[in-house]
């Protein structure tokens, strides 16, 4: 018998005290359709809609929102 092991693919981000299933939640999880895994955030709205990140591109990528979150004016 293979030894197993314990893997977490998934977190759900939500308000406090709010629902998994709220539309203010977001999923963020690893997936791989066999070409090896990458993370996907997906937004609780009801169309479902998502952003599938290669591993390769997330410093890049979180530099960038990083960035324009400073940019913001508040």
């Amino acid at each position: 018998m293979s030894k197993l092991e314990q893997r977490i693919t998934r977190i759900t981000l939500a308000p406090a005290g709010e629902p998994i299933f709220s539309k203010c939640a977001y999923t963020v999880e690893i997936d791989d359709e066999a070409s090896g895994e990458f993370v996907v955030v997906r937004a609780n709205t009801d169309d479902g809609a998502s952003v599938a990140i290669d591993l390769s591109d997330w410093p890049a990528l979180r530099e960038t929102i990083d960035r324009m979150v400073g940019e913001c004016r508040v």
